[in-house]
Parts: C-alpha cells; sequence; structure tokens
C-alpha cells in the first residue's frame, strides 16, 4: 500500500507546483495583472529632457481616463532605442523625433541591420530644437568651429545622435576623424561642460529642457547657443525637403540675448500598426481630451492641437487616430 498511493500523491504536488509557476508567469507577462488590467509602457527618453515628463503625464491621463488600462512611462535613451523597443514588443507606445521614424519604417541607417519596423503614428506633438550648447569662452561660433574639439552627440541609441552626426556632416565635418565624440544624455552633457570634460554638446528636445535650464542657471556659467539653421540646405539634399526645418530658440528662452535659428524635426507619438484600432482610438482621444492637464504637467504640451496633430509625420498615421481626426474634422485626406 505504501508504494501504491506514493506516486500518486507525488504526481498531485507536481501538477499543483506546475500550475502555480503557469499563474506566477502569467501575471507577470506583459498587459496582464490580477485585476485583469492591460498594461501599456511608453518608451520616452532620459529624465532631463521632455520625453519623460511629457511622456510621464499621458501615462497619468491614460491611466485615469480609459478602463482597465495603466500605462506606465519608461526611462530609455530615446528615439532610437524606443522604436526597437516597440518592435520588440517591450513597449507599447514611443515618442520618437520624425527623421528616426522614417529611418525606422525604411531601414536605413541605425536601423539598417535591424529591418523595417511597421510604425504608425497616433499624433504630431510638437517641434524638437536641436541645441549646440558651448561655453561663451570657447571661442566656437558655428558647427565648422567644432573640429578638433570634444563633443558630446547625445546618448546612443537617441535621435540627438542621428542629427547631430549629420548636421557635422553637413557642416563638411568627418565625425570619425575631425571631433573626439563622447556620448552622453542631456544631464550628463551638462555635468560636463560644467566640469570642461567637453568643449559642446548636441541635444534635440522640446522648449525649455529642463538640464539646459539647469546649465544657464549655474553661477559663473555663461552658455553660447550655436546657431545651425545653415545646414539646413545640405540636411534637404539628403533627407528630402520636409523632414527637417528651421526652428527658433526665442530669445531670453535660456536666457540668451537673441534668437538662435536652429534646425527643426518634428516629434511624433507612435505605436506599432499592430495596436487595436479601438485602443488607438481612444488614447488619441485622451490625448486631446486630457490636452490643459498635460499642459499644466510640462508647458510643451500647451501646443498640441487637432490643428497641427495631422502634420509632418513622414509615416502613416494609425487607423485609430484617423478615426478620430475624423470626428474632429481635421483629416482631410
Amino acid at each position: 500500500m505504501r508504494w501504491s498511493w506514493a506516486p500518486k500523491r507525488y504526481a498531485r504536488r507536481r501538477l499543483a507546483f506546475l500550475c502555480a509557476v503557469v499563474c506566477a508567469l502569467s501575471a507577470c507577462a506583459p498587459g496582464a495583472n490580477g485585476g485583469g488590467k492591460r498594461r501599456l509602457s511608453i518608451a520616452t527618453g532620459g529624465t532631463g529632457g521632455v520625453f519623460y515628463p511629457y511622456g510621464g503625464g499621458i501615462a497619468k491621463v491614460i491611466t485615469e481616463s480609459l478602463p482597465n488600462v495603466e500605462a506606465t512611462a519608461e526611462v530609455t535613451a530615446a528615439s532610437i532605442d524606443n522604436l526597437k523597443f516597440l518592435q520588440q514588443g517591450t513597449s507599447d507606445l514611443a515618442f520618437t523625433m520624425s527623421d528616426a521614424a522614417q529611418d525606422a519604417v525604411l531601414a536605413r541607417d541605425d536601423f539598417k541591420e535591424f529591418g523595417p519596423i511597421p510604425l504608425r503614428t497616433l499624433a504630431v506633438l510638437y517641434s524638437s530644437y536641436t541645441h549646440l550648447v558651448t561655453l561663451a569662452d570657447s571661442g566656437i561660433n558655428d558647427v565648422a568651429q567644432l573640429r578638433g574639439r570634444t563633443v558630446s552627440m547625445g546618448a546612443a541609441g537617441s535621435g540627438t545622435a542621428t542629427l547631430g552626426y549629420r548636421i557635422l556632416e553637413a557642416a563638411g565635418l568627418n565625425p570619425k576623424q575631425d571631433i573626439r565624440p563622447q556620448s552622453l544624455g542631456v544631464a550628463q552633457s551638462v555635468d560636463a561642460l560644467k566640469d570642461g570634460k567637453i568643449d559642446a554638446f548636441f541635444w534635440n528636445g522640446g522648449l525649455p529642457t529642463a538640464s539646459v535650464l539647469d546649465l544657464v542657471n549655474t553661477p559663473r556659467i555663461r552658455a553660447r547657443f550655436i546657431a545651425t539653421d545653415s545646414m539646413l540646405p545640405q540636411l534637404e539634399k539628403a533627407y528630402g525637403p520636409s523632414l527637417y526645418y528651421k526652428a527658433i530658440i526665442p530669445k531670453g528662452m535660456y536666457q540668451q540675448d537673441t534668437d538662435v535659428p536652429v534646425v527643426g524635426v518634428a516629434v511624433l507619438l507612435v505605436v506599432s500598426e499592430t495596436m487595436p484600432e479601438g485602443l488607438a482610438h481612444d488614447i488619441t482621444r485622451v490625448l486631446f481630451e486630457k490636452q490643459p492637464e498635460l499642459a499644466t504637467i510640462h508647458p510643451q504640451a500647451k501646443v498640441l492641437s487637432v490643428k497641427t496633430a495631422t502634420t509632418g509625420s513622414p509615416i502613416p498615421f494609425h487607423p485609430g487616430a484617423i478615426r478620430y481626426y475624423r470626428t474632429q474634422q481635421a483629416w482631410t485626406n
């Protein structure tokens, strides 16, 4: 009798253990939890930029407005990594500069080996401004004078780095030979400039960027912002006439005495083409219904409007977003 029931008892225990493992794995799976909520991950950027606080605001209004949906903003290196996360399924929404999105769809440059990513736009959020920042006594007055200097090009995996290298090439510089590049996020770039470890840094972001404000508010630091708009003809020749455009960092934004004309590029909120149409529609709707609240979280959200959200994306819009824009008479295609 002893050996007749012991294997059965062992089998029952083993079955119970396997069931417990399966349940635990199910609870940890993306999009699932004990309350049956759908979890959404929003890939943003570094804590010193605009993507992260803006993304945190979007996560907040989605969670509060959509039943059984919980969204979280994730710190990332920004655009390029964000789009790869979408393809890998580890993120559901992503902030990206439009040039990175176009590269991803075309499997160009940073995505050549990774392969094409089927992205869809929910909204054009705002213009991103190329900040090329140095110190007033650096002797750097234009892009060409970065030759021989130590320059932070932005974090690896960021859209800042991609555009920064393109601007150097437009100025006739060879990024591999003519500068000493560093790969630092904006907060780290600011600290390195303060400490004299770099001569200048690129940063592509909205206005104002918290880390750049920190720089200009530091005692005994006098920053200089370098104009980059003269690079536009070469950029347009290489990448088309509508991807990059002239933008202005207004006088006084960072305590500077004059307007600074720079290269601008649109910032998009994108998803995978596989996102359900109803969910894409509801997220887009919440963005505009809660726009006043988003604007209290970050001032860059003040420019979010259905009138501008459909202009400037080089990749297709998601059908769910299009359905919302049609209800607002904002889609003419």
